[in-house]
């Protein structure tokens, strides 16, 4: 490394944020960078480990060590190479990843990792702004035609990959923007959507052709892709949410959504697009707002609602609170289960842990309390402790069960098959291939369920390798 001593020497520095009454004033991204000369010390921290664990923590197994030390030596045009023989979109992970390789690094033993994600999103922006990430067509076309079904991460991965390998990809998205979720669903103030449009820019010089505002199963048929191109690759997402109180008492009164209702409205209302027709157009502000889940998804919900002015945001969740360390020789490297605080809810969220819902009342046939009791530790009612806390606006943020089963799914006779919590489809890890299909593939949440944006783009890429060899008898593409 260039800098042996450089994790005994200097302290861990992250990027800092804007106040919190600044950036609840607008939907820009509020994270402030380092400066290039602090950029380079952090990530002098890395050491020779011996065993780099973040490889590992990392589902799309940057060369983490390597593009650190280029960057201490400041050859950050090196460094953005690296970075993007592993990674297509750093400068997406690099904002919204949650960073397993910090929970993995070496450094971590003592709370103190090397800060990855800086580094990382360092780079991509730089590379960015130079004007090395250029279009890479491919030098020779294949003669093969390949649609890929989803434009979110692991579709945008495999289809910039399969064109790069000479392939005619073209990408099917039932939105007016490609993105999926990366535009859709993450906040603004999380990501600025000119990210993704830079990408799709990109790609379209790669050779990718997007077809947007195309739902597939209901305004095209799939049979229709299979027939006209040599393969067919689902990456459509786990969008079909959890509802925990179908049979819940007040559950048919107004004023209670899905996250993925909500949060794409906003998306929507900043791109100055039209919001979806079928809708109802919901806001949080003048509200008492409660989050039902405690993960990136409720966190988003709390951001967005604070932002539209809402009168107070809490935050239910059903588990005990977290520790606020973790037990190091249990779980390292591995992700720790412990005490999070997001930038979201660090702007005034209330948070109850150990807390059930058992129904809504209203007025009018408008939401006006939620119904609670506490929890014990194995998740049961606690007898006495029942409650109501003052509900305008409800927004359930418990996770997805598996892909829209309507549609798409059902033309294709596909049957979901249970794993764990979720729903896929039963394709495998090795050639992503569904059984029984003569070239009809599958990736990133629609197959291993609802998961992190950088195990989507490891799907996308690993799909990607599997039709490139399953077309061509081998292939370059890394897997």
């Amino acid at each position: 490394m260039g800098k042996p001593t450089g994790f005994l020497e200097l302290e861990r520095h992250d990027r800092p944020y804007k106040p919190v009454e600044e950036r609840i004033k607008h939907w820009n991204e509020f994270v402030i960078p380092l400066s290039e000369d602090n950029t380079k010390s952090q990530a002098s921290r890395c050491m020779d480990c011996g065993i780099p664990y973040c490889h590992t923590g990392c589902p799309v197994n940057n060369q983490i060590p390597d593009w650190n030390d280029l960057v201490y030596h400041g050859d950050w045009q090196r460094a953005a190479v690296n970075l993007h023989t592993t990674n297509n979109f750093p400068e997406v992970t690099g904002r919204i990843c949650p960073a397993p390789c910090e929970a993995a690094c070496t450094l971590n033993i003592d709370d103190v990792p090397v800060t990855i994600k800086t580094i990382e999103c360092a780079i991509a922006d730089r590379a960015l702004e130079k004007g090395w990430v250029v279009p890479k067509p491919a030098e020779q076309k294949t003669g093969r035609r390949i649609a890929v079904v989803g434009s979110g991460p692991a579709g945008l991965a495999a289809a910039q990959q399969l064109a790069r390998a000479g392939h005619d990809v073209h990408v099917y998205e039932k939105h007016a923007r490609p993105g999926g979720l990366l535009v859709y669903g993450i906040p603004d103030f999380k990501m600025e959507k000119s990210v993704i449009a830079n990408r799709v820019t990109q790609m379209q010089a790669e050779g990718v052709t997007f077809h947007c505002n195309v739902n597939v199963g209901k305004d095209i048929t799939a049979q229709s892709l299979e027939d006209t191109h040599d393969a067919l690759l689902l990456a459509i997402g786990s969008e079909k949410p959890f509802d925990f109180f179908s049979e819940a008492p007040g559950r048919d009164l107004d004023g209670l959504h899905f996250a993925m209702d909500f949060l794409p409205q906003q998306n929507r209302r900043v791109a100055g697009e039209a919001l979806h027709p079928d809708l109802t157009e919901t806001t949080a502000k003048d509200k008492n707002v409660i989050v039902i889940g405690g993960g990136d998804t409720g966190s988003d919900c709390i951001g967005t609602s604070f932002r539209q002015g809402a009168k107070s945001v809490t935050q239910l969740e059903i588990m005990p609170e977290p520790p606020e360390k973790e037990n190091k020789a249990l779980t390292w490297p591995n992700w720790p289960l412990k005490l999070r605080i997001s930038t979201s809810q660090a702007e005034g969220a209330a948070i109850e842990y150990s807390i059930s819902t058992t129904g809504f009342s209203g007025k009018n046939g408008t939401v006006t309390k939620l119904n609670y009791t506490r929890v014990d530790d194995k998740l049961q009612p606690i007898a006495g402790s029942e409650g109501s806390l003052d509900a305008d606006l409800v927004l359930f943020a418990m996770g997805f069960s598996g892909p829209i089963e309507e549609g798409l799914v059902a033309e294709l006779g596909t049957d979901p098959v249970a794993r764990g919590r979720f729903k896929g489809l039963n394709a495998n890890e090795v050639d992503y291939k569904l059984p029984g299909t003569r070239a009809r593939f599958v990736a990133g949440d629609v197959r291993r369920g609802q998961s992190l944006v950088v195990w989507a783009i490891r799907e996308g890429r690993q799909a990607a390798h599997a039709i490139d060899k399953f077309l061509m008898g081998t292939t370059n593409l890394p897997r």
